[in-house]
C-alpha cells in the first residue's frame, strides 16, 4: 500500500466543534467576564475566516469594537479570555456534547488496523485537541495518533502550509504518501501548499466555499449503511470513505 498516513484537521472535520463547541464556549467566557458580546451562528461563521481562537477575538475587537478599552494589555486580556473559553470547551467535551462526525471513528480504526499512520494538523491548541480525542475516542484510540501538530507549534496559521509541513516532518513521510482531510477552504489551501492531496467534508459553515483544489468533496465520510454524497470529484464506486478509496485518490 502506497498510502502511509492520514492527516486530519480537527475543528469541523473530526467533530462539529465549531458551532456546538467553541462558539458556545466563547459565549460562556464572555458572559463570565460580564461582556455583552454574543457570537451567534452567523457571526461565528464570519469569524471562522480568521484562523486561531486568540486571533479571532483580536479580529472581533478590531472590527466590531474599535473603541473598546481595558485596564490591561490587550494581549493579556485576550489570553485570559481564551483560557476561560478553553475551560468551558473542555466542560462541553466532558459532557459528551460534541459528537464525532460520521465515519471518522471507523476510518481511524481501519487505518490503525492496516498500519497507516494517523496524525493531526490543526490551528486549535494542543490541549483542546487532546481533550477532544480523549473524550470522543477514549483509550486506546486517542493514543493512536502518532503526531499532533497544533496550536502555536508554528508561527503562521492556515492557510499557510506550516502546520502540515510540521506534521509531515514528524511523521517522516512525504506528501505523496499521505492524504489530508479538511473542512474549510483555508485548511484545503494549507494542505495543498504542503503538497498533499486533500479530501474535504463540508459542514454548515463551509458548504458554499470554493474547493476546486480538493481531490474529493463530500458531505461526510460515510458509513456502510449511511453512504456519503459526492459534491465534487471521483469516488471510484465507493459509498463511504475508506483506505481503498484513499489509495486510489493518491495514486
Amino acid at each position: 500500500m502506497s498510502l502511509k498516513g492520514i492527516i486530519f484537521d480537527v475543528d469541523g472535520t473530526i467533530a462539529e466543534t465549531e458551532r456546538d463547541g467553541h462558539r458556545i464556549a466563547f459565549n460562556r467566557a464572555f458572559e463570565r467576564e460580564n461582556l455583552s458580546w454574543h457570537w451567534d451562528v452567523d457571526l461565528y461563521g464570519e469569524l471562522l475566516e480568521i484562523g486561531g481562537g486568540k486571533e479571532r477575538i483580536r479580529y472581533y475587537i478590531s472590527n466590531y469594537l474599535p473603541s473598546f478599552n481595558i485596564n490591561q494589555s490587550l494581549d493579556e486580556f485576550i489570553a485570559h479570555l481564551h483560557l476561560l473559553k478553553s475551560r468551558y470547551y473542555r466542560q462541553l467535551l466532558e459532557n459528551n456534547s460534541i459528537p464525532l462526525r460520521l465515519g471518522v471513528k471507523r476510518l481511524i480504526q481501519e487505518a490503525y488496523s492496516q498500519g497507516v499512520k494517523v496524525a493531526i494538523a490543526s490551528t486549535a491548541s494542543v490541549a483542546n485537541v487532546e481533550a477532544l480525542l480523549e473524550t470522543s475516542l477514549g483509550n486506546p484510540m486517542a493514543s493512536w495518533f502518532e503526531v499532533i501538530a497544533a496550536g502555536d507549534m508554528v508561527e503562521r496559521k492556515k492557510p499557510a502550509p506550516d502546520i502540515y509541513l510540521l506534521a509531515l516532518e514528524k511523521l517522516n513521510l512525504s506528501p505523496h504518501e499521505c492524504i489530508a482531510i479538511e473542512d474549510t477552504n483555508q485548511g484545503l489551501t494549507a494542505a495543498v501548499k504542503a503538497g498533499l492531496k486533500t479530501v474535504v467534508t463540508v459542514n454548515q459553515y463551509t458548504e458554499k466555499q470554493n474547493f476546486d483544489e480538493a481531490i474529493l468533496v463530500l458531505n461526510h465520510l460515510g458509513e456502510k449503511d449511511l453512504p456519503f454524497r459526492v459534491i465534487q470529484g471521483e469516488n471510484y464506486g465507493e459509498k463511504y470513505f475508506n483506505l481503498s478509496l484513499a489509495e486510489k485518490l493518491i495514486s
